[in-house]
C-alpha cells in the first residue's frame, strides 16, 4: 500500500476541552490554553461539513468511522449530532458503510440522546471508574462532587435503549489495588460485556508537579498549566508500573478460566492478537501515526495524546485531510515509535506483544541508563511474560479454526 493510500482513525472534539466535570486527572482540559479565551470551543456547522467531506473522500476500504472525543462532546447539543449523521450519508460512497462512535461521561444522556444513539447504530464508550468510591475519587463535577449516580443512570438509559455501549475504566491510584473488585462490578453488577482498562500516567517537571497534583479539574480558565508529554516525575494519582501489571495479571487470571467468548476486555483481546501476529492497536505496533486528533476548529495533531505545538500538523481549512494525515511529518512521528525504541526494548522476550508501548509513556531510563523506556514497563512485562503460556494456546486454537474459549476447558 502506498503512503497516499494509507489508512488513518481521527479523534475529533466537537466542543474542543470543553467539559462539564472536573475529573482530577484529565489533562485534556488544558487544552483550552492553546486557544483564545474569547473563541468558543464547539465546532461550526461549515467545519463540521468540510470534515466530514474530507474524510470521506480520503477514506481508504469500505467503512468510514466518524468517532468523537473531548472534553465532553454532547455539550455540542443533540442537534449537531443529527447533522453530521446526515451529512455522513449525504457525502458517503455507495460502497462506503458510516460507524458512529462516541466516548462520554455520560452526565448529558437521556432517553432522546439514547434512541438517537440507538436509531444510527453508534457505538459508546462510557466512562465509569469502578464501584463507587473508586469512580468518585477523582471523576467528579466542577465543585468536587459525586458524578457516579449521573453516570449509572446514563448506562442503564444506554441498555434500556440497546446502544452498543462499552465501558472506559481509567486505572489510577484509588482503584488499582482493587482490580477484581473492579472487574465484577462491570461484569457482574453493570452487565458490561465490553471493558477497556486505560492507565493513568501524568507526567510532571519539577517545576509542574505541585499544580499537576493539585488536579486538572476546575472551571474554565482555572490556574493549570498546558499538559505537555515533558517531564520523568509522575502525579499522585498515577498508577504504578508494578502495580498496573498486578491490575491486569488479577483479572486476567479470572477472566482466562470463566469468561472468554463471553467477557471482551480490550487489553486482552490485543494481548491475543499480538500472540495471533497481528497488531490491532496502535499502542502496541512497531509504528504508529495512524490514529489522529482534530480540534475544534479544524487543528489537526499528530494523536489526542500529543495535542501540543509540536505536534501540530495544520488545519483542514488551509490542507486536505488526507494530506495532512499522510504528511512526511505525521510519517515520521509514527516510524519514531520503533525507530527511538532503546536496546533493552529491542532485546526484550515480550518486544512482539508490546513494542515499547505508546510514546507518551516512554520517559524513564533502562537498567544501563538509556533514555526511552516506557513508564509501565516493568509492569507490561509482568503480566505478559504471566499471560505468555495461555495466549500461546488460545493462538493455537485459533489458527487450527477452533475457539479460544475452549481454553477453559483445558484450565
Amino acid at each position: 500500500m502506498s503512503p497516499t493510500e494509507r489508512p488513518y482513525h481521527m479523534l475529533v472534539k466537537p466542543a474542543g476541552a470543553a467539559c462539564n466535570l472536573g475529573c482530577q486527572y484529565c489533562f485534556f482540559l488544558s487544552k483550552e490554553k492553546l486557544y483564545p479565551k474569547r473563541e468558543s470551543p464547539l465546532m461550526r456547522e461549515d467545519v463540521l461539513e468540510s470534515y466530514i467531506q474530507q474524510l470521506i473522500a480520503s477514506a481508504v476500504g469500505q467503512q468510514v468511522e466518524i468517532a468523537w472525543q473531548g472534553g465532553e462532546p454532547t455539550l455540542r447539543g443533540l442537534d449537531f449530532f443529527k447533522l453530521s449523521v446526515a451529512l455522513a450519508e449525504r457525502h458517503r460512497k455507495p460502497h462506503q458503510h458510516i460507524l458512529h462512535t462516541l466516548q462520554t461521561n455520560g452526565t448529558l444522556i437521556d432517553d432522546e440522546w439514547a434512541q438517537f444513539l440507538r436509531e444510527n447504530n453508534y457505538l459508546v464508550g462510557l466512562s465509569i471508574d469502578g464501584p463507587q468510591a473508586m469512580h468518585d475519587a477523582y471523576r467528579v463535577d466542577k465543585q468536587g462532587e459525586s458524578t457516579f449516580d449521573s453516570v449509572m443512570r446514563a448506562w442503564q438509559c444506554l441498555r434500556r435503549r440497546n446502544v452498543d455501549v462499552n465501558v472506559m475504566c481509567t486505572v489510577h491510584a484509588a482503584n488499582a489495588d482493587h482490580p477484581l473488585e473492579v472487574y465484577r462490578f462491570f461484569r457482574d453488577e453493570l452487565e458490561a460485556q465490553f471493558i477497556q482498562f486505560i492507565p493513568i500516567v501524568e507526567r510532571a517537571t519539577p517545576e509542574t508537579l505541585h499544580l499537576a497534583n493539585q488536579g486538572w479539574g476546575g472551571h474554565t480558565g482555572a490556574n493549570r498549566p498546558l499538559y505537555r508529554q515533558e517531564g520523568e516525575l509522575v502525579t499522585e494519582r498515577s498508577v504504578r508500573s508494578v502495580q498496573f501489571g498486578r491490575f491486569l495479571t488479577s483479572i486476567f487470571d479470572e477472566w482466562v478460566k470463566r469468561d472468554v467468548g463471553t467477557i471482551f476486555v480490550n487489553t486482552f483481546d490485543v494481548a491475543l492478537g499480538s500472540w495471533a501476529g497481528q497488531h490491532n492497536s496502535c499502542i502496541v505496533s512497531p509504528t504508529c501515526g495512524g490514529s489522529l486528533a482534530m480540534e475544534h476548529g479544524g487543528d489537526v495533531y499528530s494523536c489526542d495524546h500529543f495535542v501540543e505545538p509540536d505536534y501540530y500538523l495544520g488545519n483542514i481549512r488551509d490542507t486536505p485531510l488526507g494530506l495532512l494525515a499522510r504528511s512526511d511529518k505525521q510519517r515520521a512521528f509514527g516510524a519514531a515509535k520503533y525507530e527511538k525504541l532503546p536496546k533493552y526494548c529491542k532485546e526484550c522476550p515480550v518486544l512482539f506483544a508490546c513494542y515499547g508501548e505508546c510514546p507518551r509513556n516512554r520517559f524513564i531510563r533502562t537498567p544501563d541508563g538509556e533514555e526511552g523506556l516506557n513508564y509501565l514497563c516493568a509492569g507490561y512485562k509482568t503480566f505478559f511474560t504471566h499471560i505468555a503460556k495461555p495466549m500461546r494456546r488460545m493462538a493455537e486454537l485459533l489458527r487450527q479454526g477452533r475457539y479460544a474459549d475452549e481454553i477453559m476447558q483445558e484450565l
